[in-house]
């Protein structure tokens, strides 16, 4: 039985992402999957990796909660607009202050290779944007994905990271979000 996170990376409960994150756990629990949530927007905690990595900044209590449901799951769904091509900055700022030295990776003593905490997991990051995936990928080059997946889930261990594109978000009526509901879904409903 797969142990699922869904992290909704979009401030707003109100958002299509969280209609998504919806849709994703109402199928992997159908499918008899174990599934935790994690909403970013609702947390207590300050975005601002203050010292950088010069001093260790105590974790919130709602982060230290968020790391326990990290470690018990072995699958994370991602769940977040591109804002700019990017994250948007409250989840940027939950990866800041909580994948650190010691928690989901270590450096190696006098050498440029690092120890991956978070190896055995695997991950899905399902992304909404407002062009489609192809232009996104071909002129952009996919720059949160590369964010997410490349320097912060595969550096840490997770893999593979699969990704899934939704958009174009601001022209989509009904049938479409509804389609991608579905899709979203059909997701969550495989990995239980």
């Amino acid at each position: 039985m797969q142990h699922i996170l869904l992290i909704n990376g979009h401030p707003n409960p109100d958002s299509f992402n969280a209609a998504l994150a919806s849709a994703y756990r109402e199928g992997a629990l159908q499918s008899g999957a174990i599934v935790e949530e994690i909403n970013i927007g609702t947390l207590s905690f300050n975005p601002n990796l203050q010292y950088g990595y010069t001093k260790r900044m105590d974790l919130e209590p709602d982060l230290l909660s968020s790391l326990e449901k990290i470690k018990r799951a072995d699958h994370v769904v991602w769940i977040h607009p591109v804002w700019w091509g990017g994250l948007p900055a409250l989840m940027k700022g939950f990866i800041d202050r909580l994948f650190l030295p010691g928690i989901t990776y270590q450096y190696r003593d006098n050498s440029l290779w690092w120890d991956k905490l978070l190896t055995g997991k695997t991950a899905r990051i399902i992304t909404t944007i407002d062009q489609p995936a192809w232009y996104y990928k071909l002129f952009y080059r996919n720059p949160s994905v590369h964010q997410l997946k490349k320097s912060t889930l595969e550096f840490c261990g997770v893999k593979p990271v699969r990704v899934t594109y939704i958009g174009i978000i601001k022209t989509a009526g009904p049938d479409k979000r509804t389609k991608w509901l579905q899709q979203v879904q059909r997701l969550g409903a495989r990995l239980g």
